[in-house]
């Protein structure tokens, strides 16, 4: 594997500008604040970002090791998707003031994690397609899927460990950030998943928040955004408020993942569409839904009969649209956002990665508008 400073020139990485993006909010006619700028940056950047992140999947020494191994992971981490994760802890660094290039190798980092959690979470929802295509499992296996995203887990902190633009004592900080996500991602997920298998149908909404705060709101907002800031040389004020930030914003990530589930977009509805339901998965709407519904009884039956008729799951969506849950989500991750982004504009100074950055929030929540 090539080190860091070859993988930086050999990507072209320097092309991540973020002065472009006035001009770019002008060619759609948008906000500032618009959800289209964060649209405009994510499709503009992610196929580089994917280049700069599978840069750092190595190779074995063995030929069998890339056929079982190294080839299927990097296979799957080239179908990406948006990599708003690696792309935000960039945008991150650039707001403080930071030069971007001392980002990627934190936000490559983060991605290795993201396709790690996505890999075993598949296994352990024995989901069938993940970004279109059939979960990794059930193309190579399950032993081997483990295995791959072991080996994703494996390559995170050595990315961030072997990047020469950043100081000893800075890689340090770094990596105890990203352990401390992995745990609380983990941690999260035990949540989610040990409801489901003991049928727990006293979780509250504040249940549920800590959840998806330890689940994704961690590494899918806070710890991009604090480590951006952090190689970038922001203030501890700055780095601990884009972590709030980050927070408030991933929680709001989720529970509009968790409304795409019931009620998408057709984008949506090419996945794995309702099988929250069919999984008996406890999110904000359906324990909002436990509390208010006069049907709980039924909801009840319907989540833990493992059902995939799409009659039953519609009828377990109306039960949660009748109880106003869906609209009880939906508006807590608006206000969560526009909280957030109050407290954004008066952190930091006036920039393209800042509106980058509140645009970020908008599109968030905005993917079922």
């Amino acid at each position: 594997m090539s080190d860091f400073s070859s993988s930086v020139e050999a990507q072209n990485v320097t092309t991540i500008n973020f002065e472009d993006f006035e001009a770019l909010a002008q060619e759609v006619n948008a906000q500032a604040n618009s959800p289209k700028l964060f649209e405009l940056y994510l499709n503009r950047y992610a196929e580089k970002a994917g280049e700069i992140i599978n840069h750092f999947i190595p190779s074995g020494t063995h030929p069998d090791m890339d056929t079982y191994l190294y080839a299927p992971l990097r296979k799957y981490s080239e179908n990406g998707g948006k990599r708003h994760r690696p792309l935000i802890c960039v945008a991150a660094c650039a707001a403080v003031g930071g030069n971007p290039s001392r980002a990627f190798s934190s936000a490559a980092a983060i991605e290795h994690f993201h396709t790690a959690a996505l890999i075993h979470d598949d296994i352990a929802d024995d989901a069938t397609l993940r970004r279109g295509e059939p979960c990794m499992h059930l193309t190579q296996g399950v032993g081997l899927a483990i295995n791959a995203g072991d080996l994703a887990l494996s390559i995170v902190n050595g990315i961030v460990m072997r990047d020469p633009q950043l100081e000893d004592s800075l890689k340090v900080r770094v990596a105890i950030e990203l352990v401390s996500m992995a745990q609380n991602t983990v941690e999260g997920q035990a949540l989610d998943i040990g409801w489901a298998r003991d049928s727990r149908y006293d979780i509250t909404p504040e249940d549920y928040l800590a959840m998806a705060i330890h689940k994704t709101a961690h590494y899918s907002g806070a710890v991009p955004l604090a480590v951006g800031a952090l190689v970038g040389g922001g203030s501890e004020e700055q780095i601990e408020g884009l972590r709030s930030y980050g927070l408030d914003t991933g929680l709001a990530f989720q529970i509009q993942d968790d409304l795409l589930n019931l009620v998408g977009t057709k984008e949506a509805k090419e996945k794995d569409y309702r099988s929250d339901i069919t999984e008996g998965k406890r999110t904000l709407v359906v324990v909002h839904a436990l509390q208010h519904s006069a049907k709980r009884d039924r909801l009840i039956e319907i989540l833990s009969s493992k059902e995939t008729d799409p009659a039953i799951l519609e009828e377990a969506v109306e039960i949660m649209r009748e109880s106003g849950s869906i609209e009880y989500a939906r508006s807590y991750a608006e206000r969560l956002t526009a909280n957030a982004q109050e407290r954004l504009v008066a952190l930091l100074p006036e920039s393209p990665a800042r509106d980058l950055l509140v645009s970020m929030a908008n599109w968030f929540v905005d993917r079922l508008k």
